[in-house]
């Protein structure tokens, strides 16, 4: 996993943020080709390094090269990245480290690594974005490349190093604002946008009939499967909460007898003129039960929002093609009944 930011370099902190990410073509084509070919050859995620320059407001990704594989133990990864971004600044390339893009399988990139890895990106590399490329939603016509950045409140909790209730409470921390989106806009030159409008007069026009395909319920099925899958992990994680909270509850109506109990013998001592029994720590009597850490639930519940929102805009879909098909279907049964 990318946990390396680079070479440390922090912007000052009363910049502009940045507003949006431009691409270049030629390096939106190297990321698709590199998340295409893992997906093929092993299922692995695919891993790279951004690289470009910050214009202003804009982040500007010119190029990019992927990580080493975790199979090349002789290889380390950070010497890597070091050699390729010296070698190409040697050909005159843009070689300053702005981020890093990963491929994800229907938008299930939100996991704790990517977490990881993004937060010791953005404090080294204050303007660094992770650039997600889903594969599978790409692979049927729909072009999806998105760009994230971690938000402040998710960087305070990650330096806390806390991730309990009151922790989550007090920073307002939840799954919806965890990342924040950035625009991501692909620019191509003037030579490649006259090659792409002769190819497009190349290409014969399109009968209309892939428009309507309703062969979509593989793709439906995939989708509720790790939705369910999702929402059993949930259920467990609660089922350690609730007998976290059913412990602590337990250990306080223990806690609160003891000290009944023993203001009780106290009273009574002090009824025999006897001294009152020395006072014991509580804590050591009852020890805290630990807290069960929050931040791989809210991940989980991230999850289940973004299969649901895809789920959601699927059925749409579906449900329109549908009406669509039903629709031509009678008009034509109307044009044979005449």
């Amino acid at each position: 996993m990318a946990t390396r930011g680079g070479p440390s370099r922090r912007v000052p902190e009363n910049d502009s943020t940045i507003a949006y990410v431009q691409a270049d073509g030629l390096a939106v084509m190297k990321i698709v080709k590199h998340c295409h070919e893992e997906a093929a050859s092993n299922m692995d995620i695919a891993q790279g390094a951004l690289l470009g320059l910050v214009v202003d407001n804009r982040l500007e990704i010119t190029n990019c090269f992927p990580f080493p594989k975790h199979t090349d133990d002789t290889m380390d990864e950070e010497e890597y990245q070091l050699a390729m971004m010296r070698r190409l600044r040697r050909v005159n390339v843009d070689h300053f480290h702005v981020g890093w893009y990963q491929s994800a399988d229907v938008g299930n990139f939100l996991s704790l690594p990517l977490l990881e890895s993004q937060y010791h990106y953005q404090t080294s590399i204050e303007e660094s974005v992770v650039v997600i490329y889903d594969s599978q939603k790409s692979s049927r016509g729909f072009l999806t490349l998105k760009a994230y950045r971690l938000t402040q409140q998710a960087i305070e909790m990650y330096k806390e190093g806390e991730f309990t209730p009151e922790t989550l409470l007090k920073l307002k921390v939840g799954f919806e604002n965890l990342f924040v989106e950035v625009p991501f806009v692909i620019k191509n030159s003037a030579l490649t946008n006259i090659m792409m409008s002769e190819l497009a007069e190349m290409v014969p026009e399109e009968q209309g009939s892939k428009f309507l395909d309703l062969g979509t319920a593989s793709v439906l099925e995939g989708q509720l499967r790790c939705l369910m899958d999702r929402v059993d992990e949930l259920n467990q994680e609660a089922i350690k909460f609730n007998r976290y909270q059913q412990l602590v509850s337990r250990q306080q109506q223990d806690k609160h007898r003891w000290l009944q109990k023993r203001s009780q013998e106290n009273a009574a001592r002090a009824a025999k003129d006897e001294l009152p029994l020395p006072e014991e720590d509580v804590n050591k009597l009852f020890r805290p039960h630990p807290v069960p850490p929050r931040l791989n639930p809210m991940i989980i519940a991230g999850q289940i929002n973004t299969y649901s929102q895809h789920i959601s805009q699927f059925c749409s879909q579906s449900l329109a093609k549908l009406y669509i098909t039903q629709a031509l279907q009678n008009a034509k049964e109307s044009k044979t009944t005449i």
